[in-house]
Order: structure tokens, then C-alpha cells, then sequence
């Protein structure tokens, strides 16, 4: 049931992760990072607005801090008003927060024309990404996919935030050659104090759970459950009411991570990142309120959506007898921050793929798909 298929699987210890050096690109981004950090060039970190792509960006802007960096920011593209990825009007204000190189994090591997337009205006991009590529790539500095069709890591599965981990555990062993900590005379930073957030992106991105993300898993879980998380992840498993000490996986499913994305599926995902990132108890603790609130309000539109949805295939189901082999659905009242949660639900109702669509204004409408196992969208004609 777990797709063990044998001994050396059930390791846990973190050395038994996979090495970084198989992961295509990753040698590239790291140079361009020791670039931008020896010319003090500034970086904006272009995440998603889900809780992979939360914990992704707070992973990497801890990390490229705790590595010496100085001019970074992030921005998180408005679901309703951006769109997904780094699209032109996403590079638009990158460009205004004068960067000159681009980190995304859980997105990119579609953004052909925002990468184009960031070239234009002379900024590199980094792309770092686990969803499944096109037939082409963005024309970007570097990729770091491990689903690239040339790609030789292992593991498949790696969720947005095992790339951004493995990306910064790169950079610093190559700051480390290079004897940066000790001519700064710092300490080179424990990079597995942030697998917290591994363990949270990890789970909530419903990634399998193979050999390499369930070490990641387990060992954020125990940083979790010792007290050792960073302090948004304390404020939001306190506002859960769950007992830290004996966290499951299930919980960071099933409790913390619906209230994280509900920012990104409601409001904003900047709250989402700023929990993440905040070392302030009690600042972490309103963030975390006011993702509870937006989480409760996300619940009562979800019912609404759904009890409108289970009527429409009631009205199919009479007139046709069964359900088409493939479904979109469309209904004029429906939240375009909770289709990808019906799209999901009615997969898994009707193992059918799915695409459910709402008003985003002016005649236009936004969909959300989800397929089945063995049908992947991208391959679709």
C-alpha cells in the first residue's frame, strides 16, 4: 500500500537522502546564485499560492539568509489578479523591485513569455520546479525539474519544496569550497532546521511518498513534534488545537495545511509566507488567527460549491443514465479560489478528469483541472 518494495526503503535517517549532484541545472543555478551574491545583485523569489509554493519561498528566503545574503525580497502572484506562474504582468513587478535575478519556486516550467520578458529587460531566471514539462522548456539561465526528460535524479516525486531544499543544500556546499563561512568567521547554517517546512510542503502537495520524501517527511516530523519547527508552524498547529508531541502526517494534511492555502485560495498568499518567515510568537499567532478565520470561510463556500455541483450530475445522471467519460463544469456563482478542491473532489467521485471553471470577470473564465491516474493533461491534445 505504501509502494515499499524493499529493505533500504524503510531508512529514515537523513543519510539516506539522495545526493544533490544528479538533479540537471542545479550546477548552473548555484553559480548564478555565487555570482549574485559575490556582486550583491538583488533577487526576488516568485513563489506560488499554494502551500507548497508557501514553504517553498520561506524555505529558500531563510536559507539564502542564513547564507549571507542581503538583497532579496519575494512576491507571490495574486490568484485573481496575476494568474498562475511568472507571467508578464508578475515580471512587471519584479522589473519595479528593480531585480536582477529571478528565483521561481514551484512554478515556471510554463512561463515561456514571462521568462522572455524578463530577459528582455536583462534579468536572469532560475526556474525551480516539479510539475511535468511540455514538449519545450522556458529559455531560462537554468532548470531544476527532476521530471526533466533528461534529468537522472531518482526520485520523481520531489514536491516544490524538496527542489528549493535541495537547490539551497547545493549552494551551500558550494559556499562552504569556497571557504565563505570562514573568511565571514560565521557558522555555516544547519540546513535541516528548515526541513519543517519540507515536511509540510511535502504532505500538503500530496506528492507519493517514496523513499526520499518520506525521509523528508519523517525528519521534519520529529523536528515538529520536538518543539523545533519555526514558530508560524507552532502558531498554526496551536490555532488546529492538535497536540504537537504526537503530530502525524495526516495532521499537516488534513489541519495545517488547509488553513495555509487558504490564503492563497481566498486572499493572499503573502500572509501564508510572512507566518512562515516571522521568529515573533505573538505575530505568528494573529497571522495564524486570521488564516483560521479565511479557513472557516473557505469550508462554508466549499459546502455551497458542492451541494451545487452533486446537483448538476443528479440532472446528468437522469437525462443520460451515466457520467461522460470526461467533465468541465461551469456555474456562474462559483469561487475561482475553490475549484481546484471541487475538481478534486468529483475526480475522486467519478474517476473521471475533471475541469471546473469560474467567472474571473470581463468575460472571461478560470478553470482548475484534475486528472486521472495515467492521463496527464499536459499530454493532451
Amino acid at each position: 500500500m505504501r509502494g515499499v518494495l524493499s529493505e533500504n526503503e524503510l531508512e529514515t535517517g537523513a543519510k539516506g537522502l539522495l545526493n544533490y549532484q544528479s538533479l540537471n541545472g542545479i550546477e548552473t543555478a548555484v553559480q548564478l546564485l555565487i555570482t549574485a551574491l559575490n556582486k550583491h545583485l538583488r533577487i526576488i523569489m516568485v513563489g506560488d499560492f499554494d502551500a507548497d509554493g508557501a514553504t517553498s519561498t520561506a524555505l529558500a528566503l531563510r536559507a539564502l539568509g542564513a547564507m549571507g545574503y542581503r538583497h532579496f525580497d519575494y512576491l507571490v502572484p495574486n490568484r485573481f489578479e496575476d494568474g498562475y506562474g511568472l507571467s508578464p504582468q508578475v515580471v512587471d513587478q519584479v522589473i519595479k523591485r528593480k531585480a536582477q535575478l529571478i528565483i521561481t519556486v514551484d512554478n515556471g516550467i510554463s512561463s515561456y513569455e514571462g521568462v522572455a520578458v524578463a530577459q528582455q529587460h536583462g534579468i536572469k531566471v532560475i526556474i525551480t520546479e516539479h510539475h511535468l514539462p511540455g514538449e519545450t522548456l522556458p529559455c531560462a539561465e537554468a532548470i531544476i525539474n527532476p521530471n526533466l526528460a533528461d534529468c537522472h535524479f531518482p526520485s520523481k516525486a520531489l514536491a516544490g519544496v524538496g527542489v528549493s531544499f535541495y537547490l539551497m543544500s547545493a549552494l551551500r556546499a558550494a559556499l562552504r569550497q569556497t571557504g565563505l563561512f570562514e573568511q565571514q568567521a560565521c557558522k555555516m547554517p544547519n540546513l535541516a532546521e528548515l526541513l519543517d517546512l519540507v515536511a509540510l510542503g511535502t504532505v500538503a502537495d500530496v506528492v507519493p511518498l517514496d523513499s526520499n520524501n518520506r525521509i523528508l517527511v519523517y525528519q521534519g516530523l520529529n523536528r515538529i513534534r520536538a518543539g523545533q519547527s519555526c514558530v508560524g508552524i507552532k502558531a498554526l498547529i496551536e490555532v488546529s488545537k492538535r497536540d504537537v508531541s504526537r503530530l502525524v502526517a495526516n495532521d499537516l494534511g488534513f489541519s495545517i495545511e488547509p488553513r495555509l492555502n487558504a490564503a492563497g485560495r481566498l486572499d493572499d498568499m503573502s500572509i501564508g509566507v510572512e507566518l512562515l518567515l516571522t521568529d515573533d510568537i505573538v505575530h505568528a499567532r494573529k497571522l495564524a488567527n486570521e488564516l483560521d478565520n479565511l479557513n472557516r470561510t473557505r469550508r462554508e463556500i466549499e459546502q455551497h460549491i458542492q451541494q451545487e455541483a452533486w446537483q448538476i450530475f443528479e440532472q446528468i445522471e437522469e437525462k443520460r443514465h451515466q457520467i461522460p467519460n470526461g467533465l468541465a463544469l461551469y456555474h456562474p456563482e462559483w469561487h475561482q479560489g475553490i475549484v481546484g478542491i471541487l475538481a478534486s473532489q468529483i475526480k475522486e467521485r467519478f474517476h473521471r478528469p475533471v475541469i471546473a471553471f469560474a467567472p474571473a470577470g470581463e468575460r472571461i473564465l478560470k478553470g482548475s483541472g484534475r486528472s486521472i491516474y495515467g492521463l496527464a493533461f499536459t499530454g493532451c491534445p
